[in-house]
């Protein structure tokens, strides 16, 4: 049976997404300093205001610099998605950090010692997802949705009289085939933030050519299903428009809901904490099957009990998709790859400064390495081999 399947992305203007990256770039500081620190970082966006909160923990004689060069980061994050908005300016909002201490609870169920692995972070499940929809093996309704307002950022930062603002969403509705295949759009929803002057027509000729270039050849929708910002302006956003969270755009961050999420958010958390990094690891596995031909789409689940270092389970499905039986995928994924939190961190290379970027446009379906060395390092495809190996 054919049927009409719809995601949604959000721009790095966004208030939800502009509090992620501004926890993410408190995560950067903190892990190039000090590899081994760690972070939870929430940050609330409101009118003319960022408030940080949570936990962290580093040596005492990196702490101070670290918690010095905060404020200017987060600054330069914001201008750098380009606020200077009368009532939200990156030079003059009012900043307050309230990040305090880690828990010496939790730092004891997670840190190794007196002959104990590293234990998770949390318990908790996280989930991955590997498809053909598209070349970057990921929903084609969330892979569009994420590539429409990436390209508009890009001409709106290059041009200084753009009539574009920061703030906008995306959504797009395919059409799938009997045999779950997309064919081609049938809605498209763009909502962007714009000069006052700039008039609908303006926004419409603006971003119709670049919706059209991003689809697959054929796939554009005629006029009257491409709404552009339907309630008839969109002046005021950002954190001005609606107060923003981290962690509140998640379906966003994965798979466009066309696959679970786990408990978790990912931006501000150190690789510690499973909720990221076993996610990470999930799509990494997931990615690889489909990859090696091991099956059309994977599903990979994984969970762990805070302070205990194996994940408490791990499950593959391929949908009736699979080239082998999932027990025995399930059997050779365990075997290819270390699961401990540790051990997802050392084969992923996840120490490092390399979360900011994460921040828009999703965590999935990017190119391993596209935001400096060792970005996105789990999207690489380099396990194939070892999973065909291991089945055969």
């Amino acid at each position: 049976m054919s049927y009409i399947f719809t995601s949604e992305s959000v721009s790095e203007g966004h208030p939800d997404k502009l509090c992620d990256r501004v926890s993410d770039t408190v995560l950067d500081l903190f892990l190039t300093a000090e590899p081994e620190a760690r972070v939870a970082c929430e940050t609330f966006a409101t009118t003319n205001r960022v408030i940080l909160g949570g936990e962290v923990r580093a040596s005492a004689e990196k702490l101070a610099g670290i918690m010095a060069a905060i404020e200017p980061a987060v600054r330069a994050a914001v201008k750098d998605i380009g606020y200077e908005q009368d009532k939200f300016h990156h030079a003059h909002f009012e900043f307050q950090n309230y990040l305090h201490e880690q828990s010496a609870d939790i730092a004891m169920g997670v840190d190794s010692g007196n002959n104990k692995d590293e234990g998770a972070g949390d318990q908790g499940l996280m989930f991955g997802y590997a498809c053909r929809e598209t070349d970057v093996l990921m929903p084609a309704t969330i892979h569009y949705s994420h590539q429409i307002l990436k390209r508009l950022a890009e001409l709106r930062k290059s041009d200084p009289d753009s009539l574009l603002g920061p703030d906008s969403k995306s959504q797009i509705s395919l059409v799938y085939d009997d045999h779950g295949r997309p064919i081609g759009a049938h809605k498209i929803v763009l909502s962007t933030q714009h000069d006052k002057d700039a008039t609908q027509s303006d926004i419409r000729a603006l971003v119709t050519p670049v919706i059209a270039d991003i689809l697959p050849d054929g796939w554009m929708v005629g006029a009257d299903d491409l709404l552009v910002n339907p309630t008839g302006q969109f002046i005021i956003g950002g954190p001005d428009g609606d107060a923003g969270l981290t962690g509140r755009k998640i379906i966003v961050d994965t798979y466009g809901g066309a696959a679970p999420h786990g408990g978790g958010a990912f931006s501000g958390k150190d690789p510690t904490k499973v909720d990221r990094s076993a996610a990470y690891a999930s799509r990494y596995l997931a990615k690889n099957v489909v990859a090696a031909g091991l099956a059309e789409k994977c599903t990979i689940q994984l969970a762990y009990a805070i302070g205990v270092a194996q994940p408490v389970s791990l499950f593959a499905n391929t949908h009736g998709s699979g080239a082998v039986d999932d027990a025995r995928l399930q059997e050779a994924l365990a075997h290819c790859m270390d699961l401990t939190p540790r051990g997802i961190r050392q084969h992923l290379s996840l120490n490092a400064p390399i979360y900011a970027p994460t921040a828009a446009y999703g965590h999935f379906g990017r190119v391993a390495g596209e935001a400096g060395a060792g970005s996105f390092s789990w999207e690489a495809t380099n396990l194939v081999e070892a999973l065909q190996a291991a089945v055969a």
